[in-house]
């Protein structure tokens, strides 16, 4: 028999009102089947959540007083939500068609599945491919490619596929997968954190797929830049901490060598060459940083 199921699609908020109230509006206009919407304000400046829960009273919005971070703020939405499954979006994206109940298909077809994730457009200009899949990850240099990236969508990653590792954008797991697998990593703060819950889905034998049948588009980095000092100093940092979690031995120290050294002084030479010394300090402290993580024992 069909099992039936709640999505409760969770979503993190910082200053970022009007990108939060664009999703809740795609998702009220766009989604005929019933969702639980939860707001998780990441310590907003203002009280962003006091303002979503007078403009959208079926939201439950909840503020935290400090910025848990991607990761933390994830958790706290989930720690919130009725749902048996959490369908996690970024606030920066949108949905313009009405099958998210596509996502469901996978977790029916196979009890070992754990995480779904749509294809992910961007969606800006012609509204190419930002996700169909990730590929592996490539040895000590912690690199990857998405699948489709930056192609036009003409139907060519229209098949469901496993993938190695999920896209943070836009990503359903069930609540039996999360409780086995544990909550999202904190550590990160921002970026990383869904590469390394790949890796910690996998290690319990949950399988991660791709659903082409449902797209989420994405207004990518229209709240942190790609080339701020924030993305920067974490990006740096959590390169490290990912190889120090999930490598051992002459790899670890190889990889965490490689991401701090080559990857790193690229970051600065690029940064150099065009007069960005806010980058490269950012490096700097990234790098720093990794090394008081590591002493303190909290990677």
């Amino acid at each position: 028999m069909k099992r039936e199921h709640k999505i409760s699609v969770i979503t993190v908020d910082y200053n970022g009102l009007d990108l939060t109230c664009a999703l809740i509006d795609s998702l009220q206009k766009n989604v005929s089947m019933t969702v639980e919407i939860v707001v998780v304000d990441n310590a907003s400046s203002m009280d962003e959540a006091a303002i979503i829960r007078e403009r959208y009273p079926f939201v439950t919005a909840v503020r935290s007083e400090v910025n848990l971070g991607f990761a933390g703020g994830n958790n706290l939405g989930v720690r919130n939500a009725t749902g048996d499954m959490y369908f996690f979006l970024n606030n920066d994206t949108e949905v313009i068609d009405d099958n998210m109940q596509a996502l469901l298909a996978p977790f029916e077809q196979d009890p070992s599945v754990g995480v779904v994730c749509p294809k992910i457009r961007f969606w800006s200009g012609d509204r190419p491919i930002q996700f169909a899949g990730y590929t592996p990850m490539r040895g000590i240099s912690m690199k990857n490619d998405l699948t489709g990236f930056m192609q036009p969508d003409e139907g060519q990653f229209d098949s469901p596929a496993e993938t190695p590792f999920v896209h943070g954008a836009a990503m359903m797991v069930s609540r039996d997968a999360y409780q086995d697998v544990g909550p999202m990593p904190e550590c990160y703060f921002l970026y990383f954190e869904e590469l390394d819950w790949s890796l910690m889905f996998s290690r319990k034998g949950w399988k991660m797929m791709y659903e082409p049948s449902f797209t989420v588009y994405h207004k990518e980095s229209a709240t942190t830049g790609q080339d701020s000092p924030l993305r920067s100093y974490f990006m740096q940092r959590n390169r490290q901490l990912f190889a120090y979690r999930n490598y051992k031995g002459m790899k670890r120290a190889a990889a965490i060598l490689y991401a701090r050294y080559l990857s790193g002084g690229k970051r600065i030479m690029s940064a150099l060459a065009h007069s960005r010394m806010d980058l490269v300090k950012a490096v700097a402290r990234g790098n720093r940083d990794f090394r008081k993580m590591k002493r303190a024992g909290i990677c």
